[in-house]
């Protein structure tokens, strides 16, 4: 769809779900769809609800030509300009008094850089970069079987003891858990299971197959982009491998809050068991430079730093490419670990199915869940995804528990559409919100940043800053071109792809903010898709910029010739050749560099002009000592209804503060090992005989 159709779009799905207002209603139908033909191309003007903010709701009655002729001072359409107006536009915008234009801006130039990063045929030849990783082997996945059914006109109708919603971190432990324990399990998910001989996926492709929305959510105000995974496997099938357990200070936090079982022995038990099963360590991790440059530069600055466990089961793994799914079957997520367990105990799995709603029933006064109803469509007769010969089926499947494991997103939602409402669904989300600093080192051999493990160390020096366990970490991106280029600022074409053509010298870090406020998720009005309703807040802002200038100078004592932020409009810092050959032993202390992170202090961390993003999401089905305070109970069970638990990283109390992948999965093997534990009647768990 056109981007001056989302100024029309969401003009129609606002003014459709005010029936009073009928004429606006009529007029902004119309308008949607004269904007759609009056476009033309996909890359034109403005995000409709921004303009909104900015400009007011008469926007709503704008016809496509004074949406044009004002965003654009020209009656012509955007994509119809030639190319050097069409440039002259994107910069007049980003630098507009307007909000709306300077959020607009914003957005064009990220999607058209990614789009662009992702399809073009030159830019990995130009880089050096390589379709899959140069290092490792392709590994063997293991063959899954899913159920399948006929096509017909009436709900398939299944029985099980245990339905899970969400193959992914939460869900594939309390598989394991409840299979082993001899209980009947079946796991659904929206996702389909792609083996290690398709990935890594590309670029292109992955956005499609392994990533929510095609690689990237927006929150309502564009403040902020959050990535989230859409794979069978969930994130743990496009993360970066960092096993990090659940800090002290973060327990004792969630413990004073009525959750004692957070300090307990049981809970280091549970964390303890899920790292062991992946092979959680950081004996075989080898530094690649992204990450030596940031412990190197620690060490001499004297932060703190460590490094990062690996979920690589006891074995080196020097691979950047693993966000795009592990082709080599190293990375222990739940596809190749915690899923093939429970198929090996007598768990069965659907893809393709996506959850409507759960089912309840009123059993002996008590409102109780007793199933799922859900949407399957199966692969077409190629085992892809694509073609117009697949079948599809409502599918009821009956249980005597039910888990929900939809992630952070998407288990709220679910929750709301089968009728629960509980305040606290879908609010306290936390997002880990992340700024990012790169830094060019030429004069040397390509760095080749995309080589070796993503994420090997973090620097937890700037962890604490108000007291209370709020601050910021630094850790190492990704430095895959379409994650990291599209962050960087457009300034014009050719200025943009001449920054492009030093990647292979350029290394990436993110700050990663503990958040203390939160925002929420919500359904779209229209279609009920994900909403996201979240911005970083001055608090959190302020903790961002004290690891923004501590990245920055570790780039400085790193040696680096150019550091940039991503902040629209403010210069990089260059270090003169004359202060590469004079280094008087100033270090850091150097004025010129003092005087650019006076500015970059002083420019702030506010969006749209800075580009924040976020890859984790948590707290939407808080877990809480009482319904009025969250969602769950402390043993995962929601609040008011039997038989209906929730199990993924939604029921954190609060931000983890580190990767939440570790701590989704010790959380959900306590809650499934007592559910598991209930359902035998008071008999533990049997722990299978390892390997």
């Amino acid at each position: 769809m056109p981007l001056l159709s989302r100024l029309s779009t969401r003009g129609y799905r606002q003014a459709q779900s005010r029936s009073c207002r009928s004429h606006i209603c009529e007029r902004t139908r119309a308008r949607y769809q004269a904007s759609r033909s009056f476009c033309g191309g996909p890359l034109v003007i403005t995000l409709g609800r921004m303009l909104r903010k900015g400009l007011g709701s008469s926007c709503l009655l704008w016809t496509p030509e004074l949406a044009v002729s004002l965003t654009t001072g020209s009656t012509t359409s955007f994509h119809l300009q030639p190319v050097n107006v069409r440039h002259q536009i994107l910069l007049n915008w980003a630098k507009s008094y307007l909000s709306p234009l300077r959020q607009s801006a914003k957005a064009l130039e990220q999607l058209v850089a990614s789009v662009w990063v992702k399809t073009s045929p030159t830019i990995g030849p130009i880089l050096g970069f390589p379709r899959v990783p140069i290092h490792g082997k392709p590994g063997k996945g293991f063959d899954y079987s899913f159920l399948q059914f006929p096509p017909g006109p009436e709900p398939e109708i299944v029985e099980t003891d245990v339905v899970i919603v969400g193959s992914g971190c939460g869900g594939g432990v309390c598989a394991k858990n409840l299979a082993e324990a001899g209980h009947r399990v079946i796991v659904v998910d929206k996702a389909y299971h792609w083996g290690p001989e398709h990935l890594p996926m590309t670029e292109r492709d992955s956005g499609i197959h392994l990533f929510a929305n095609g690689g990237i959510e927006s929150a309502d105000d564009s403040s902020i982009s959050v990535i989230a995974g859409q794979a069978w496997g969930g994130g743990g099938t496009i993360n970066w491998s960092a096993s990090l357990q659940t800090q002290g200070y973060v327990r004792k936090e969630w413990a004073d809050q009525g959750m004692p079982f957070f300090t307990s022995s049981a809970f280091q038990d549970s964390l303890d068991r899920v790292c062991h099963r992946m092979g959680v360590s950081t004996e075989f991790v080898e530094q690649n430079i992204n990450n030596s440059t940031l412990s190197e530069g620690a060490r001499k600055l004297g932060y703190s730093y460590k490094m990062v466990p690996q979920n690589t089961g006891g074995n080196k793994h020097y691979c950047g490419y693993c966000t795009l799914g592990c082709g080599a079957a190293e990375k222990q997520g739940p596809v190749v670990s915690f899923l093939p367990d429970a198929e090996n105990s007598g768990a069965h799995f659907i893809e393709g199915f996506e959850a409507q709603n759960v089912i309840f029933e009123n059993i002996e006064g008590k409102k109780t869940a007793t199933g799922v109803k859900g949407r399957w469509i199966s692969r077409d007769s190629s085992g892809g995804v694509s073609g117009t010969d697949r079948t599809t089926r409502e599918v009821i499947i009956k249980a005597k528990r039910i888990f929900v494991s939809a992630g952070t997103l998407q288990s709220p939602l679910l929750l709301q559409r089968s009728g629960l409402v509980n305040h606290q669904i879908g609010r306290n989300l936390h997002l880990h919100p992340v700024v990012l600093l790169s830094a060019i080192y030429p004069g040397q051999p390509p760095i080749n940043p995309w080589e070796g493990a993503i994420l090997t160390t973090v620097v937890d020096e700037f962890q604490n800053l108000d007291g209370q366990g709020h601050g910021a970490k630094l850790e190492c991106m990704t430095m895959l071109p379409s994650w990291v280029l599209p962050f960087q600022i457009w300034g014009g074409a050719l200025d943009w792809k001449l920054l492009c053509s030093k990647l292979p010298y350029m290394t990436s870090h993110i700050v990663l903010v503990r958040d203390r406020e939160s925002g929420r998720v919500h359904p779209d009005p229209v279609d009920g898709k994900c909403r996201i309703a979240y911005t970083p807040s001055a608090f959190d802002k302020r903790h961002a910029m004290e690891g923004l200038l501590a990245l920055a100078r570790i780039a400085y004592i790193q040696g680096a010739k150019e550091i940039f932020t991503t902040t629209i409009g403010f210069p990089p810092f260059i270090r003169s050749d004359d202060a590469a050959l004079k280094e008087n032993g100033d270090g850091i202390n150097d004025p010129t560099f003092q005087s650019w992170l006076a500015e970059v202090r002083k420019a702030g961390l506010n969006p749209p002009a800075t580009g924040w993003g976020s890859a984790h999401q948590m707290g939407t089905c808080r877990m809480a000592a009482s319904p009025k305070a969250g969602v769950v109970d402390p043993k995962g069970k929601v609040w008011g209804v039997d038989c209906l638990y929730v199990a993924d990283a939604s029921v954190f109390p609060s931000a983890s503060g580190v990767n939440p992948m570790v701590t989704n999965m010790a959380i959900s093997d306590w809650i499934s090992r007592g559910v598991a534990k209930d359902l035998s009647g008071g008999a533990d768990i049997g722990e299978r005989a390892r390997l």
